[in-house]
């Protein structure tokens, strides 16, 4: 068996939010560490001593390249989009992006795939039952293109495992860390530093970065192959979370409360100011239906094979997070 230290590990989606911490923890950990990226490299911490592949997921022979001598594989690499415009950006990196990964892993022979899904692949609104690893996608169960995408992408890795590839799957609740807090779960920070006065019923799960980032790692070191994870630390009403962001930040706390007939109005508004401007709409109908929704996650299948796992707490997390994202941006 050759030593864990010298493995070299290929990381996709490296400059993304969870990429990018959990290249931060592959290197203090002193592995050997190639992260793909697109454009341009990025400049957090870890990244001088990162082997740097310039590639894109939909690249087959640069992917291909890209494995060689890689014992694991961590596919970070997704869009992230509730707009029905980029319908076909989701599906090509979503899903075409992951079959060529999958493929990669098993003409390289690579030793373990893990594979960063979402809950938006498990079928998110279910009201009244809390959701398991053991729930999938389904037209009734979801309204959104991403999930869809997420679900078919799982889809490509099963069917690897079924060609000997040995995988591994997260399914994590809302990510909460640093990052461009112009997009993605970190623009929530922004919306709640700009003082978003808009706050609604729902409950969803949340989750800090670095406690996703261990999850990940346990489970790649692990023996586990062929399952899937929640990883959620705590299922939190939107409100509570925004009031815990605004007090850390000194700004007012969302105050108006959002009624369905409310929600229809903003999303549509921001739809037409979207097709206007051509910027990415704040709300859209996907995300107004999801953010009036009380969903609860099931997070203990984690436990029952790693019964020493502990997440932090969120309102430590929160305050972390707040801290670092005044530093960045000097705030």
């Amino acid at each position: 068996m050759h030593n864990p230290k010298q493995s070299k590990i290929l990381v996709t989606g490296a400059t993304g939010l969870v990429g990018a911490h959990l290249v931060e923890a592959l290197v203090q950990q002193g592995k050997h560490v190639k992260a793909l990226y697109r454009n341009t490299i990025p400049q957090y911490k870890a990244a001088a001593e990162v082997e740097w592949i310039q590639c894109d997921i939909l690249n087959i022979t640069l992917l291909e390249e890209a494995m060689i001598d890689v014992q694991q594989v961590y596919h970070c690499a997704a869009v992230v989009s509730f707009n029905p415009k980029e319908r076909e950006l989701l599906n090509a990196t979503n899903i075409e992006g992951t079959t060529n990964v999958v493929n990669a892993c098993l003409n390289a022979d690579v030793e373990k795939l893990l594979f960063v899904s979402s809950v938006s692949a498990l079928g998110r609104i279910r009201e009244n039952s809390f959701i398991t690893e053991e729930m999938n996608w389904s037209e009734e169960t979801s309204n959104s293109e991403y999930g869809k995408t997420k679900f078919f992408a799982e889809m490509e890795v099963w069917r690897g495992v079924g060609e000997g590839l040995n995988a591994v799957v997260v399914n994590p609740t809302i990510i909460l860390g640093t990052a461009d807090w112009n997009k993605g779960s970190a623009a929530i920070f922004k919306n709640a530093y700009k003082e978003f006065p808009w706050f609604t019923e729902g409950v969803t799960g949340f989750v800090d970065v670095e406690d996703l980032v261990k999850a990940m790692t346990l489970l790649m070191e692990s023996d586990i192959s062929n399952e899937r994870f929640i990883i959620s630390a705590e299922n939190i009403p939107y409100r509570e979370l925004f009031t815990q962001i605004a007090n850390e930040f000194g700004r007012r706390p969302p105050h108006k409360k959002v009624t369905t007939f409310i929600a229809a109005l903003v999303w549509r508004i921001e739809a037409v100011k979207g097709f206007l401007t051509g910027k990415q709409p704040l709300l859209t109908k996907e995300t107004s239906r999801t953010a009036q929704a009380k969903v609860y996650f099931d997070n203990s299948k984690l436990f029952k094979y790693f019964p020493e796992f502990k997440y932090q707490p969120l309102k430590n997390s929160v305050t972390r997070i707040c801290n670092e994202f005044k530093k960045m941006y000097n705030l």
